[in-house]
């Protein structure tokens, strides 16, 4: 697991005379250096080992440095901008900065970055970016605008990515934050907007990020003191277009929610993360680390005097204002294991614990090597060799996401699902998900207390599953009674079989109202049909049934006589659907629109219980009912099952329970309609079968009109 170790103090008096204390805390190119710059005049350049200074550097009164001073890696120089436009360039040999390297920039600079593998590159306040080497080329080159009027740079960070570089930085508009991704290989700028749900503000602009394959994961503290995780496409489908990324809980109430100050996050791995902040209202700051892979604090150090809300992390170091001064504290991390995060790791000295390395660069850990990048002749002297680590073979991301369903928990699989998902599609693609539905569903076999729900939906909404390709998927959903996604499974799945779709008929039945209240049911199409003109529907109901045959005709007088004479009763059963709407969702949108061989089907609605049958008739004679209101003979709706799909159901389930469904009290009213109601269709079937005759002579009458003139007056005699 992960620990803070002893604490000590790099300088022993207050840095600076500025309000914000230290303006950054950057690495040297000498292992274990680093400068610090404080917020007016000083960069200090320190070894931490020896808690002590190796040089000092000052710009003169009145001049004021507005960035943090960085280490150029390919030439062990440092360069600091003061005055915002002021460019200044050194050694360790220099000991007056006035008299160093000096370039003065045609626009106002808001950071400098430089990591290994790559030149530095200065980042204006309006978001535009220059490699150093161009800049130095011609310092007053024209500078274009990037973000808009009124956006502010909050935040930023520069990464290698594939041996790139690559720059992230948030910006600040009326309340909305926005995401600029730049990829310095393509030229591409990306531009995002964060979505920051209901808090819509961030306690502080505290953001942190790492690479993760194809992914940047933003990382951000809301008001309500949990942090969320934005992923971001290192490279866009559409780099032209506004795209929104929606975030995700990563951990919650890490800290305070009424906090405003002091609060501060950083990325120490993959699984860890370190938090500034108070972890209750009223309560002191304290330093914490999570495991945000299995969800647990790991450690935390309490810090009496209070902090600045500034946390800086390198190698094997956290840097922090503890009070009045810059405080070092070293952390170390164990293999990311469940017994470490739980704390139930023996501690040994065996090769399982490890220190995180010096200047670690996250991407490797994924395969993705440092590089070294081509760059022009510079004018000044001091050169150094660069830096190239060769890459590791990727391993496919697939492959990454069943190794990790095998033994962690549900909610990194989720989150590792969802990138997985993010990126293009392949055409093997189904295959992909079917091999990860089988793996989940193996490790449900194996743990029953393991039901990964989530991502089970987000599989299945991929629309590439179909029922052969994960036949234990529904019967898992049937043993945890999930009717959300059997509804799903039955709209999407084009091969189930009969004794599958039967079994979730019986559920659908059998499951009780309050129970359904509780599940979010896709309710397309289904709407409320009590209405106060039922009766006037139901008049117009009648007429239907009536047209085509005369009343007064003797075959069908009777039929027609019991049709008028229906009671009153027998109409109120049908003023209002007899389940309720979620109910009458699943039977709609899942049961009527399945796929099935009657052969096959007939067995299985047997083994329905009579009283269940009934219910199922009720429903499909009142939707047969509501079919007969309007003259398209349809339901109304997206996707409403037909005529035919009715009347289909409505046979089978009484060729399969007739007998059963006749003895009993409930049914005799249903059964009493359906039989009137088929008696009268073959007196329409009758009647019509006996104009056909005239519909044909009509028909060759037609066919012969070419014959005629122009002009003429036929009289048909219709006997």
């Amino acid at each position: 697991m992960a620990a803070l170790e002893e604490e000590f103090t790099l300088s022993a008096v207050a840095l600076g005379a500025g309000p914000d204390g230290v303006l950054g805390v950057e690495p040297s190119d000498k292992t274990d250096q680093f400068l610090v710059t404080d917020s007016s005049r000083t960069v200090i350049l320190y070894k931490v080992s020896d808690q002590k200074p190796l040089g000092s550097w000052s710009v003169k009164q009145g001049q004021i440095i507005t960035c943090p001073a960085v280490c150029n890696f390919q030439t062990g120089e440092y360069i600091v901008v003061h005055d915002n436009k002021v460019l200044r360039i050194w050694n360790n040999e220099d000991v007056n900065l006035d008299k160093v390297f000096k370039a003065t920039l045609s626009a106002e600079v808001y950071r400098i970055h430089s990591i290994q593998g790559t030149e530095p590159v200065v980042q204006f306040k309006e978001g535009a970016v220059r490699g150093l080497e161009a800049l130095l080329a011609e310092p007053q080159q024209k500078i274009e605008t990037v973000i808009s009027d009124e956006e502010v740079i909050k935040w930023t960070k520069f990464f290698m990515v594939f041996r790139h570089p690559a720059l992230i930085f948030i910006t600040e508009k009326h309340g909305s934050y926005f995401a600029y991704v730049q990829m310095f290989n393509s030229q591409n700028l990306s531009k995002y907007t964060l979505s920051l749900g209901k808090e819509e503000k961030c306690i502080t602009p505290n953001f942190t990020a790492y690479v993760d394959r194809k992914f940047i994961s933003l990382m951000s503290i809301s008001s309500d003191g949990c942090i969320y995780e934005s992923l971001i496409p290192v490279y866009p489908s559409d780099t032209e277009k506004n795209q929104r990324v929606v975030r995700s809980q990563l951990l919650k109430a890490v800290v305070s929610g009424s906090s405003r100050t002091g609060v501060a996050l950083t990325v120490l791995d993959q699984d860890h993360i370190a938090v500034l902040g108070p972890p209750v209202p009223a309560s002191k700051d304290c330093l914490s680390i999570w495991n945000i892979k299995f969800q647990t604090l790991q450690t935390s150090k309490e810090l009496p005097q209070g902090s600045s809300g500034q946390l800086w992390y390198y190698g094997e170091n956290l840097f922090m204002l503890h009070g009045k001064v810059l405080t070092v504290i070293p952390y170390k991390c164990e293999v990311s294991s469940l017994a470490g995060a739980l704390g139930k790791l023996k501690h040994s000295q065996d090769p399982g614990t490890h220190t995180i390395p010096h200047f670690v660069n996250w991407e490797t850990s994924q395969g993705y090597g440092l590089g070294s990048q081509n760059s022009e002749p510079s004018r000044r002297i001091l050169r150094r060799k660069k830096v190239e680590v060769s890459s590791q073979p990727e391993v496919p991301a697939s492959e990454q996401l069943l190794s990790i369903i095998k033994k962690d928990s549900e909610k990194h699989i989720e989150v590792e699902l969802r990138k997985f998902l993010a990126v293009k599609w392949t055409p093997d693609f189904h295959t992909l998900v079917g091999d990860i539905v089988s793996g989940l569903l193996g490790r449900c076999k194996a743990e029953p207390s393991f039901y990964p729900r989530n991502c089970l939906m987000q599989l299945i909404q991929t629309h590439t599953l179909s029922y052969s390709l994960c036949p234990g998927l529904m019967e898992i959903a049937l043993e945890k009674t999930d009717v959300q996604m059997l509804q799903l499974c039955l709209q999407q799945f084009p091969d189930i079989p009969e004794s599958v779709t039967c079994a979730c008929l019986k559920l659908f039945l059998s499951i009780g109202d309050d129970s359904l209240q509780e599940i979010n049911i896709n309710m397309e199409s289904v709407f409320d049909y009590s209405d106060t003109k039922q009766d006037e529907k139901m008049e117009e109901q009648t007429e239907i049934l009536q047209n085509g045959f005369n009343p007064e005709n003797g075959n069908c007088g009777n039929c027609n006589q019991e049709v008028n004479e229906k009671p009153q009763n027998a109409m109120e059963e049908t003023a209002s659907c007899p389940v309720t709407p979620k109910r009458a969702a699943l039977f709609r949108n899942a049961i009527l629109h399945s796929a099935y061989s009657e052969i096959f089907l007939l067995p299985h609605l047997k083994d329905i219980p009579a009283q269940h049958t009934t219910l199922f008739l009720q429903y499909l004679y009142f939707l047969y009912l509501k079919c007969s209101e309007n003259a398209t003979m349809t339901l109304p709706g997206i996707h409403p099952p037909t005529l035919s799909q009715i009347m289909d159901w409505i046979c089978l389930l009484l060729d399969a329970n007739f007998t059963v469904v006749v003895m009993i009290p409930e049914a005799k009213r249903l059964l009493i309609n359906l039989y009137k109601f088929v008696k009268s269709q073959i007196c329409v079937y009758s009647e019509l079968n006996k104009i056909e005759v005239s519909f044909r002579e009509l028909q060759k009458l037609n066919q012969e009109k070419n014959n005629r003139g122009l002009y003429s007056i036929e009289v048909l005699e219709l006997f």
